[in-house]
């Protein structure tokens, strides 16, 4: 079964591909930039790019499944024009590339941010409504119309499902994502103070095994929200403060600070080339939802996510053992 992962090279990518090689799949990974996450791999790399049709068609020839998982992520308020062709037009050419090429099952990865969040205390499920422009932030917009991109395919005879996971943390974090150099800071001592709030956290891993489960069992049309464990900004510190032995900053901003401050963070970020440690969009997720439901995905699919100290124990020292840390952690 020849299965294609554009994306590979991404964090949940980068565990996608080698979830499959164990289970002896034959995977083609598209390649777009970077192939640091798929070095010394036994799959076959093809260059292609969302953006480009043409690549997609002769990256899917053949396939059985694509796992869809190319976007762009940002925490800008003012980067829709430049997620808008990867994050949307990128999923129509890849549905469009599944259709012409008669792939057997799309696996569509969107996002919690998809979602409509009223207020922190309301509960999240598949049933809910995806957010509508222009209030939302832009990446929370696109990737719910990337979500709609899907569901036009399904009309049209695609055999799609869709993956919903909350704030993915885990080991193989090549790049690293945004949440893993959020760790590292925490790690390394440079993070100089918290911002008030919270987030579902999900480990890559558990990921990984409810789409891979999704795959062989969903419905066609069928959409899983793959949720772990609410935890505070501050929960996650002492965490990485019990494993890694770096105090945790003592210093917690109330939201409405951090949202003063968030536009001199982005202005520095952009002097330093450096990401900013929080902006308007980030400190708007974590006023998100604690009960996000994974209800369906545990009975349908058997998923059961792991606790958060295990993720949080593995991920610092994959860190550290890839040479992202120099200290050793203590003992999980």
């Amino acid at each position: 079964m020849t299965t294609v992962v554009t994306g590979a090279s991404g964090h949940i990518g980068a565990n996608l591909i080698r979830e499959l090689l164990a289970r002896g799949r034959t995977v083609r990974a598209l390649h777009h930039v970077n192939r640091r996450a798929m070095e010394n791999l036994d799959v076959e790399i093809v260059p292609g790019d969302v953006c480009d049709p043409v690549s997609l068609r002769g990256a899917f020839k053949g396939a059985d499944v694509v796992y869809h998982l190319a976007a762009r992520i940002s925490l800008s308020m003012n980067d829709f024009p430049l997620i808008e062709p990867i994050n949307v037009t990128g999923v129509r050419n890849v549905v469009e590339a599944c259709l012409d090429c008669g792939v057997g099952r799309l696996v569509h990865f969107s996002s919690i941010h998809a979602f409509k969040q009223e207020s922190s205390d309301a509960s999240i499920d598949e049933s809910c409504p995806l957010v509508e422009p222009p209030r939302c932030p832009p990446y929370d917009r696109s990737k719910a119309a990337g979500e709609k991109e899907v569901r036009l395919g399904i009309q049209r005879g695609l055999d799609a499902v869709i993956i919903s996971p909350t704030a993915v943390i885990g080991p193989h974090d090549y790049e690293p994502s945004f949440l893993g150099e959020a760790l590292l800071n925490l790690a390394r001592a440079k993070m100089p103070a918290l911002v008030a709030g919270g987030f579902d956290w999900v480990d890559v891993r558990d990921v990984v095994e409810g789409a891979i489960s999704a795959e062989a069992k969903a419905p066609t049309g069928a959409k899983y929200l793959l949720s772990g464990h609410y935890a505070s900004v501050s929960d996650l510190a002492v965490l990485v403060e019990e494993i890694m032995g770096t105090p945790a900053p003592k210093l917690v901003l109330p939201r409405w600070l951090a949202y003063v401050g968030a536009p001199f963070m982005a202005g520095f970020a952009q002097l330093t080339g450096k990401r900013p440690l929080y902006t308007t969009a980030s400190i708007k997720a974590l006023c998100s939802s604690q009960n996000v439901s994974h209800q369906k995905a545990a009975g349908e699919l058997g998923y059961n996510p792991r606790p958060l100290r295990e993720t949080i124990g593995d991920t610092m020292h994959w860190f550290r053992e890839n040479g992202y840390l120099d200290s050793p952690a203590k003992d999980k």
